[in-house]
């Protein structure tokens, strides 16, 4: 049943995380010396139908391997172009700037539907995307065969192994499935960054992260089908602030636990950020079944929300396809062999706005304590 709320918390905190200092690489600032590769100058149309990938990695050859000591930027100016899936792979002779003033488009083709990305950054240290331009990864047109019992449809941006970067002012719509990944990524920041599908899109998370460290996301917008974002095994230091979330799934820890020897999640850290119409709010869970791993020093400050259906889950008993009671606010449900420990919920004011309460909290196999404002009342 779906229920209004109105709500803001200042605090919520599992343990208290030091705000994560990111310092990006000396490759991304501004430098007096720009050597210019323009795509059109490699045989990209630029009409939004003919195939521009071949001069996409011709024009990125060139900018990558130049000559070292001097800054290059791969340009794509305003038009619309259409690339197919394609890998921008390093190491590069120096840094590299990546600027979008266009619209780079997917394909809709079907042969397409199988491969695990659309456009990948590979191997690469110093990079600046920037330019206020769009990826539309077309998901409408995959949305349909997104089921069960089919291969995952392509994630529109894959960044794996790559460092000492910053994705800036740019947008991501419609993607097939995930918007962004990070895999085994090392300073990276987004800031700026607007991502948007439609609510009811499938798998389309905003930001998904895993086996990285040292992750800033930072003054955004995320709009979509799934998880804001969802931080993954292997996560450390990352922080989320000034983050506009909503419609989606809310900020999610997990899930955790569901193979073997997953690396623990450490050091998350959100904070200043709102959300509206979600259908979670922030949320930590594990399965089940789950094998050793653990996530800890995590901090939730300053989150406000509204029309959010389940505020703050953890959830050590993670099901798909289960749900819960849409009048429990705050939910703790922990393992009994494992239970959470440390746990500080502090002002923490949910304020119920339509006919079916009243809200309440559940808790089991939680230790911990609360203090300050306690809406609805704590169960620790």
């Amino acid at each position: 049943m779906e229920m209004d709320w109105t709500l803001c918390f200042p605090k919520i905190c599992l343990l208290l995380l030091p705000v994560l200092a990111l310092a990006l690489a000396n490759g991304v600032q501004s430098h007096s010396q720009v050597k210019v590769f323009d795509v059109t100058s490699f045989g990209a149309v630029a009409d939004g139908k003919t195939d521009d990938s071949k001069a996409f990695l011709d024009t990125w050859n060139q900018a990558c391997q130049y000559k070292s000591g001097v800054r290059r930027r791969l340009f794509i100016p305003h038009g619309t172009y259409m690339v197919w899936p394609m890998v921008f792979k390093g190491p590069c002779t120096g840094p590299i700037e990546f600027t979008l003033e266009g619209v780079v488009k997917a394909p809709v083709d079907k042969s397409t539907f199988s491969l695990d990305h659309w456009i990948t950054f590979q191997y690469l240290s110093g990079v600046l995307i920037n330019g206020g331009g769009t990826f539309d990864g077309q998901g409408q047109y995959a949305w349909p065969d997104n089921k069960c019992a089919c291969k995952s449809l392509p994630v529109s941006l894959r960044f794996n192994f790559v460092n000492n970067t910053l994705i800036r002012s740019i947008s991501s719509v419609n993607s097939k499935n995930f918007h962004f990944v990070l895999f085994s990524c090392d300073a990276l920041e987004f800031s700026g960054v607007r991502i948007t599908a439609p609510g009811d899109s499938p798998n389309t998370d905003g930001i998904h992260i895993g086996y990285s460290s040292r992750i800033k996301i930072a003054n955004s917008v995320i709009s979509t089908g799934d998880d804001c974002v969802s931080i993954g095994p292997g996560s450390k230091d990352i922080e989320i602030v000034g983050v506009h979330c909503g419609p989606g799934h809310g900020f999610s820890v997990g899930s955790l636990g569901r193979y073997p020897k997953e690396a623990d999640v450490t050091g998350l850290s959100v904070r200043s950020c709102t959300m509206v119409g979600t259908q979670n709010g922030v949320r930590i869970k594990t399965w089940a079944s789950a094998t050793k791993s653990n996530a800890y020093n995590i901090s939730f400050n300053d989150i406000t929300m509204k029309d959010v259906l389940s505020p703050i889950i953890i959830d050590q008993e993670y099901c798909p396809g289960g749900g819960c009671s849409k009048q429990v606010a705050v939910n703790l449900l922990c393992s009994p062999n494992v239970p959470c420990q440390n746990i500080t919920l502090e002002n923490i004011d949910l304020v119920y706005t339509g006919r079916e309460g009243p809200v309440k909290s559940y808790c089991a196999h939680v230790k911990g304590g609360a203090r300050g404002v306690q809406r609805p009342q704590s169960c620790i």
